[in-house]
């Protein structure tokens, strides 16, 4: 089985778990996350498993640290949504892995008796096909946000936006890769001994 929980991504100057909005986690919880690498400008990593996480975090974690932050919910490791707020209350969302997440999406039908039948048939790729193509004729301004919410971090964006929508329309085993991906290219690369590992 593959990962779910949130990634939370945000700079300090000291450990995340040090905000306050953690302070009345339980202390076994906080046992259980995990601190990924630090990235270059105070850039933070935390992995919080299912139901440790509560989407009102996020505000309180961007008015604590004073600077923008992004959250991912992933499912499985197999997808995930990603939203971002900046300090002005600005917020962007990305699906990553769109084929899996319009798969996801697509609504039953009020008269399907056998979800397992319904999910083979005619009608449901159809209606998958068409869930992709409405999350797809989003991605260009999705891109260009998710790039203005790093650009308010202070952090130099150099990608292009086409390559920011190639990223959104591409696939990974684990999307988590896809997550960090996406922060490369919006301009906080990993450490260089990172690079080193993944052979870069």
């Amino acid at each position: 089985m593959g990962f779910s929980g949130h990634l939370v991504f945000a700079r300090s100057d000291r450990p995340l778990l040090e905000a306050p909005l953690f302070d009345s986690m339980d202390e076994e919880l906080k046992a259980t996350v995990l601190t990924g690498e630090l990235r270059p400008g105070g850039w933070h990593m935390l992995q919080f498993d299912a139901g440790a996480w509560d989407d009102a975090d996020l505000p309180s974690l961007v008015e604590w640290s004073r600077a923008p932050a992004c959250v991912a919910e992933v499912s499985d490791s197999s997808l995930a949504l990603v939203t971002g707020l900046d300090t002005n209350g600005g917020r962007w969302q990305a699906w990553l892995n769109l084929d899996t997440a319009a798969r996801l999406l697509v609504e039953e039908p009020d008269d399907v008796e056998d979800q397992l039948l319904w999910l083979d048939t005619p009608e449901f790729h159809e209606a998958v096909r068409q869930r992709c193509a409405e999350l797809d004729a989003e991605i260009p301004s999705t891109a260009e946000s998710a790039m203005a919410w790093a650009a308010a971090t202070g952090t130099s964006v150099t990608s292009q936006p086409a390559k920011i929508e190639e990223l959104l329309r591409s696939h990974e085993t684990f999307v988590e890769d896809l997550f960090s991906r996406l922060l490369d290219e919006l301009g906080f690369p990993r450490p260089r001994s990172a690079d080193a590992r993944d052979g870069g």
